[in-house]
C-alpha cells in the first residue's frame, strides 16, 4: 500500500507553462516620464553637455553647485515620494534635471538619485538622450563596481578610467588626458545603457567611473576633473559647505546617500 507522505509523487499532467495560465497576469508598471517647470522650456532641449552624474562623488559636487537652475525632473511611479524633502537633498530619492546658470550655452545636468532597474533602464535612457534632450556631448559620472573589475582593487587607490563612443575618440576627446577602462572589465546598469544610446544615436559621449565609490579623495578627484577638464574657463559658484563636507566625507555608504542607490 502506498504511502501518501512518504512515496515521491507522480509527475504532474500539466507543463509549468500550463501552470502559469492559472496566475493572473502582472499589471504592467506606467512608463516614467519627464516633468519640466514653468516657465516651460521649448522642446526638445539642446545643451551643448548633458552631465549625468550617478556615482556618490559626482552627486555631492552637483548638490553643492550653486549656480545651476532646477529645470524639471523624471518622475519613476515605482519610486515613492515619501521621505522626500521640499528643497532638494542627497538623500531624497529623485532625478532632477539642472540648467547651468553661468553657462553661454546651455550645460544641463542631472542627478539620478534612485536606482533603475535592468527592465526600466532603457525607458529612462530614451528620456534623457534622444527625445525631450537631444545633446551635442554627454558625459556619465559612475563608480568603478568592484565585482565587474578585472583586477585588485585597494580601498587607498584614487583613480578615473573611462569609455568613450567611436564619435568621442580623438584629440578633441572631452578626458583626453584619462586612460581607459581595462579589457575584461564590465560596466552595466544604467550607465551602460545611456553610453550605448549615445552610440546608437551618434552622439559624442563619454563614461567615467571612479574608484573608490566614496570618499573625500575621490571626490576632490571628480571636482577636478569637471571644474578643469570639463568646464574649463567656467566660473563655476560652489557653496562653502563643499569643501568642509568634502574633508568629513568617509566611505560610508549612508553618509549622505540612501544605500538602496547602489544595492
Amino acid at each position: 500500500m502506498e504511502d501518501v507522505l512518504t512515496d515521491i509523487p507522480p509527475p504532474s499532467r500539466f507543463f509549468m507553462e500550463d501552470l502559469n495560465n492559472f496566475a493572473p497576469p502582472t499589471t504592467p508598471l506606467p512608463s516614467p516620464f519627464l516633468l519640466f517647470g514653468n516657465p516651460k522650456p521649448h522642446k526638445p532641449l539642446r545643451p551643448s553637455l548633458l552631465v549625468i552624474a550617478l556615482s556618490s562623488p559626482s552627486l555631492h559636487f552637483l548638490h553643492h553647485l550653486s549656480s545651476k537652475t532646477l529645470i524639471g525632473t523624471i518622475i519613476l511611479p515605482e519610486i515613492p515620494f515619501s521621505g522626500n524633502s521640499i528643497e532638494p537633498s542627497l538623500k531624497d530619492k529623485s532625478c532632477n534635471i539642472y540648467a547651468l546658470s553661468d553657462a553661454e550655452k546651455l550645460i544641463i545636468f542631472v542627478s539620478v538619485q534612485y536606482s533603475v532597474s535592468a527592465e526600466r533602464s532603457h525607458a529612462v535612457v530614451k528620456l534623457l538622450i534622444g527625445e525631450d534632450i537631444i545633446p551635442e556631448r554627454v558625459l556619465i559620472l559612475d563608480s568603478v563596481q568592484s565585482c565587474n573589475f578585472r583586477g585588485k582593487l585597494s580601498p587607498d587607490d584614487t583613480f578615473a578610467l573611462k569609455l568613450e563612443t567611436s564619435l568621442e575618440r580623438g584629440d578633441s576627446a572631452l578626458l583626453k588626458d584619462l586612460g581607459y577602462f581595462p579589457s575584461g572589465s564590465v560596466i552595466d546598469g544604467l550607465a551602460a545603457a545611456l553610453l550605448a544610446r549615445c552610440q546608437m544615436k551618434k552622439i559624442k559621449g563619454t563614461l567615467c567611473v571612479s574608484w573608490p565609490e566614496f570618499g573625500g579623495p575621490v571626490t576632490a578627484l571628480v571636482k577636478r576633473l569637471l571644474v578643469e577638464d570639463v568646464l574649463p574657463g567656467l566660473k563655476l559658484s560652489i557653496d562653502s559647505k563643499f569643501e568642509d563636507e568634502c574633508m568629513r566625507f568617509g566611505r560610508s555608504k549612508d553618509h549622505f546617500l540612501d544605500s538602496e542607490l547602489y544595492s
